[in-house]
């Protein structure tokens, strides 16, 4: 490896929420990309490179020295934040896997997590129970954004602790396809609605000539319910459009 590292559309747009000066803790580093990227671009002085599995970190320690950036990224086995301590760096990456994960990571340190001031998440499953337990858990999401890549749609989530988050009230829509994503009608989102639109039209026609089992009665209620609330979100979405 030489020169600057050139990263994924979706790698890319974790890379620019991070604030700039900001150290950064990067669970689940993988090859080390993001970390070198950040010290490349002088966005981050330094980095916290942490993976779970020895192979990933091992090729990471690679990059890192060929990028001569050894000075400037340390490189950690750890399970999620158990060998982190805090107060090593003020922002906290978790990409590239699910959102139970993410979550499981969040919810075994509390403390650890509470103590950054930006956790950049992008979660790749169960976004929506994973919004939702980001606001139960008193975080707020800030900022959000999402990537088309390779015919996959990547949400990306920037929250903050904030114990005096609202709990109660109506998230629905806000938990399924993200606040800020809503609030910006963002295209990428209004491109991933109207996919998923089709998609439960043609399965809830499939459904409806598939017969009358009860599996089948259930699926096309759930499809039913799931469409009410994409149509909710595609009115917000296309607004003004």
């Amino acid at each position: 490896m030489a020169g600057t590292i050139v990263l994924s559309a979706r790698m890319q747009a974790v890379a620019d929420m991070v604030k700039i000066g900001n150290w950064v803790c990067d669970v689940g580093c993988d090859h080390g990309y993001v970390s070198i990227y950040l010290v490349q671009k002088k966005i981050a002085p330094n980095v916290l490179a942490m993976d779970i599995n020895k192979g990933p970190l091992q090729r990471a320690g690679i990059h890192v020295a060929q990028a001569n950036l050894s000075e400037y990224i340390t490189l950690r086995i750890s399970d999620g934040l158990d060998r982190y301590q805090p107060g090593e760096a003020q922002t906290l990456i978790c990409a590239g896997m699910g959102g139970r994960l993410i979550q499981k990571i969040l919810e075994k340190e509390p403390e650890k997590a509470e103590s950054f001031e930006q956790l950049i998440l992008q979660p790749q499953s169960e976004i929506y129970t994973f919004r939702r337990f980001l606001r139960e858990a008193g975080y707020s999401i800030v900022r959000e954004d999402m990537i088309l890549e390779e015919d996959k749609f990547y949400p990306l989530i920037e929250a903050v602790p904030d114990k005096q988050a609202q709990k109660e009230g109506d998230f629905e829509l806000s938990d399924r396809f993200g606040p800020k994503l809503l609030e910006a009608r963002h295209p990428v989102l209004l491109k991933y609605l109207q996919k998923e639109w089709e998609n439960n039209r043609k399965l809830m026609e499939v459904l409806k000539e598939s017969g009358n089992s009860r599996r089948a009665r259930e699926r096309y209620a759930e499809l039913d319910k799931e469409l009410i609330y994409l149509e909710k979100a595609l009115k917000i979405c296309s607004c003004g459009l």
